[in-house]
């Protein structure tokens, strides 16, 4: 794939769609545009180029190899879930036969064999499960109410957010077990009241803070056991709390949730859809930054705007004529385009600028570590999984074995939000060399296809790794080491979440198409209704599809499913 990427320059290029972020809105994009048909089965033949200022292709998702074993690890998004039925159908259907991709369970391993270690108390994370069956009186060294007491964070949230919806005559699990589950709760969102006595009572809980109605319906307390023992600061920041509640009770606390991944690394998804956009005659060029673009001056041209990108190989600047503009961007990445230009002008395009807002980006950083062999499994037992902890790792999952060498990949912090600037900083010095092995011979190779985590951060998380696992549990020196830190620009994050307040109704479709007399197009993750994943940022693609460009259902999915607002 790398050596059909193109990063030059080409003078005179005109475009019917220049489309910008080579991730997966965009790269969903131009596959639908060189392969849709519309209403009379017709396709487009339409001219169209994707940018990207990375060296690669792929945005949040990055699949890589550590040295001396083959077995893939995830420094983006991991998994998919089987109700997303567009990333499911390509892998599962289109892509399986035509590049043979090959879909496997992400394996989250079995509790027995999992830790949590909070406040220094150090249990299984089978705990709170045999404690509903034995009905024993477990309990945490957090000092909830009573009622929550010796219940798992998935329990509590679970208990919490069917409270408040039976309150306003919504039942949990009749929304839960519909068939159309996602459109009752897109319309449940709208509508449903906070009916509880205090600072709340009445309000629409759209317009309330997650962590207010966390606090209001537990304590404070309670709420640092949920933030903590959840895994995930992200889950439970202050986000708009109607838009949190099917998360929790969804993607989160539901057994029944069921997750892939493909064998090799799951960002063939998206490499996959750019090759078959290139065999369909696109082209991709990375290494080439936007700079700003502005309306064509000759208005006679068919091709209204005039892109100015920055080419990283040349350090020169040069320009592209197009039609109709994509932006495949997160917010982060809006922000640093050019706001002076008559798109994104704070002084005239004000409500631009309040739904951009409307998001928050979250930081996220993950550690990946090398081993000769899984420690983990004679020490814990573990074949898969995660362990959560206080600490400011947060999660450990533990991954894949090469059963060729037993080197072994381990993901050693899986840290958001609150904690990622102590990982942060530790970023700079002396990096940590990957140390020969038995089976490696690779001291002091540098690789350039991600970055190695410093010396003083191996150092740091492998303390943390102790700590958590405990004395009785042998765990040796890692040999070779990955990081990522998804806050750096053009990202500001691994993934968004809703602000409070704000109608996601109403701000999805406008960020799609924020000016009806331009053709300029907002996609991805960020102002999707399925924030954090890749089927948020097909989904917002899919909208733009059919309603900019008339493109019927593809006939791989599902014509009855439901897309979002």
């Amino acid at each position: 794939m790398s050596n059909r990427l193109l990063t030059t320059q080409r003078e005179n290029l005109k475009l019917d769609v220049a489309i910008v972020g080579a991730g997966a809105s965009g790269l969903y994009s131009g596959y639908r545009l060189l392969n849709g048909t519309d209403k009379n089965g017709n396709k487009l033949n339409l001219d169209v180029g994707i940018f990207d200022l990375s060296d690669r292709i792929g945005g949040r998702l990055e699949s890589i190899k550590l040295p001396g074993m083959n077995v893939v690890g995830e420094l983006g998004g991991m998994r998919y879930m089987t109700e997303q039925k567009i990333v499911t159908a390509l892998i599962e259907d289109v892509f399986s036969t035509q590049y043979a991709l090959k879909p496997i369970d992400f394996p989250m391993g079995d509790a027995n064999h999992h830790l949590f270690y909070l406040r220094k108390q150090r249990f299984f994370a089978n705990r709170f499960s045999q404690a509903k069956i034995t009905g024993e009186h477990f309990e945490t060294r957090y000092f909830v109410e009573d009622k929550f007491k010796g219940k798992s964070s998935d329990d509590i949230f679970t208990e919490i957010i069917s409270e408040v919806l039976e309150a306003d005559g919504y039942s949990l699990k009749q929304i839960q077990e519909s068939p159309y589950a996602r459109e009752v709760w897109n319309e449940v969102k709208q509508k449903l009241v906070y009916r509880f006595p205090g600072p709340y009572e009445n309000m629409l809980v759209y317009k309330i803070g997650f962590w207010n109605l966390l606090k209001d319906r537990s304590s404070q307390e309670c709420y640092e056991f949920l933030a903590q023992a959840g895994g995930y600061y992200s889950n439970t920041i202050n986000w708009n709390a109607a838009e949190a509640f099917p998360y929790m009770v969804g993607d989160f606390a539901s057994d029944a949730v069921k997750y892939k991944t493909i064998e090799g690394g799951y960002d063939q998804v998206l490499t996959c859809l750019a090759d078959d956009f290139i065999q369909k005659g696109g082209k991709i060029r990375i290494k080439n930054r936007l700079k700003t673009f502005r309306k064509n001056p000759d208005n006679s041209s068919e091709y209204k705007y005039i892109l100015t990108f920055y080419n990283l190989e040349k350090k020169d600047t040069w320009e592209v004529e197009a039609k109709d503009i994509i932006l495949g961007m997160p917010k982060r990445s809006l922000e640093l385009l050019d706001q002076d230009n008559f798109f994104f002008n704070i002084d005239t395009q004000q409500k631009l600028h309040n739904n951009m807002n409307s998001v928050t980006p979250e930081p996220s950083f993950k550690i990946l570590l090398g081993f000769e062999d899984p420690w983990w499994e004679k020490g814990l037992g573990a074949k898969a999984g995660e362990s959560i902890t206080d600490l400011p790792m947060r999660q450990c999952y533990y991954f894949g074995v090469d059963p060729k060498n037993s080197h072994s990949l381990f993901l050693a912090s899986y840290n958001d939000m609150r904690t990622v600037s102590f990982w942060q900083a530790l970023e700079k010095g002396e990096k940590f060399q990957t140390t020969e092995t038995r089976l490696v011979r690779a001291k002091n190779t540098i690789y350039p296809n991600y970055e190695h985590a410093s010396k003083v951060m191996v150092d740091e998380v492998m303390s943390q790794v102790k700590e958590l696992h405990g004395p009785a549990i042998e765990i040796p020196n890692p040999y070779t080491s990955a990081f990522k830190d998804w806050t750096k620009d053009p990202y500001g994050g691994g993934y968004h979440a809703w602000k409070n307040n704000y109608k996601v109704w109403e701000v999805m479709p406008y960020m799609r198409h924020p000016y009806k007399e331009e053709r300029i197009f907002i996609a991805g993750e960020a102002y999707s209704d399925q924030q954090g994943w890749v089927e948020g940022a097909f989904c917002v693609a899919e909208h733009i599809m059919r309603e900019k460009y008339e493109l019927e259902c593809p006939s791989w999915l599902d014509q009855d499913y439901y897309i979002g607002w």
